[in-house]
């Protein structure tokens, strides 16, 4: 029986995020949805926030609305309430996930639930398609126990949010872009080979250490704070550059629809953004 050679994903692009602020001043970086990157569909932002100073997050992020599209919290230090204007409530505590598809829209506030301490994790934006782009909102919140943990290598630690490894499902489903979200620690030296789903777009967030992306000449070195934007093959060869890191992999199956975006609105069509304006006005979320 032929076996099919192994097709290695490489770095297409690196890049850095930029430091920007958002809701009341709250202190990010952002890595896509800005000039560098305005969007990798069907991501439209992410957004890593991390900082021990409370000046730089104590502003929160106050009501606001959202339309068209979900938004994907993923908590690492600090604890921040989250409430909407349909009456959910709830507390994002470390390693805790919320996927909250806002659809048709709402408005809700993110406030911090501290006054001192470290605050760290990752805003991303998943575009929805068309066809569902005006259903009613949902969430998806796990808390940390619920998160998938596994070893799937030595030295390496997994938390697998969103896809496939091995049998494991991870907790959180989309059917319309297929997601992938795993958050990986490499111990000094490891290494971990990971199979990407066929035809998604896929990044690599390096958010602590360094890590060596690719194989063999291909392969690239990615620092903290660097994005690699992955081409090529779907085999991803991860492996530790020497002192221990950590990154989130990111991957979803692009919609390949227009995009008309304005702030915390994402549809299809400018004339669908103008309605969506006069939706908010009316009270209408």
């Amino acid at each position: 029986m032929a076996t099919t050679a192994t097709t290695y994903a490489r770095v297409g692009r690196k890049l850095r995020g930029q430091a920007t602020s958002d809701g009341a001043g709250v202190r990010l970086t952002r890595v896509i949805g800005g000039p560098q990157l305005p969007d990798l569909d069907p991501f439209l932002l992410l957004d890593e926030f991390g900082t021990d100073q409370p000046e730089d997050y104590l502003a929160g992020f106050p009501e606001h609305p959202h339309r068209g599209f979900e938004t994907v919290t993923y908590m690492l230090d600090g604890r921040m309430r989250h409430r909407d204007n349909h009456g959910n409530e709830g507390v994002l505590v470390p390693g805790s996930v919320q996927w909250m598809t806002a659809g048709r829209g709402l408005v809700h506030s993110e406030m911090p639930e501290q006054e001192q301490g470290r605050m760290r994790g990752f805003q991303l934006w998943v575009n929805l398609p068309a066809r569902e782009k005006m259903t009613e909102p949902k969430y998806q919140e796990f808390a940390p126990e619920r998160i998938v943990q596994l070893a799937p290598a030595d030295g390496v630690q997994v938390k697998l949010i969103a896809g496939q490894i091995g049998d494991v499902r991870g907790p959180i489903r989309q059917p319309a872009t297929d997601p992938v979200y795993i958050d990986v620690e490499l111990q000094p030296g490891a290494t971990w080979e990971y199979e990407l789903p066929e035809g998604h777009n896929a990044f690599a967030y390096v958010y602590e250490g360094g890590v060596s992306l690719g194989d063999g000449d291909d392969a690239r070195i990615v620092e903290a704070q660097e994005m690699a934007v992955l081409a090529g093959g779907s085999t991803l060869k991860l492996g530790d550059a020497g002192r221990g890191s950590r990154l989130i992999v990111v991957a979803g199956r692009p919609l390949r629809e227009p995009v008309a975006r304005y702030g915390p609105f994402v549809m299809n069509t400018k004339q669908e953004i103008m309605q969506a304006f006069v939706d908010f006005q009316e009270g209408k979320f």
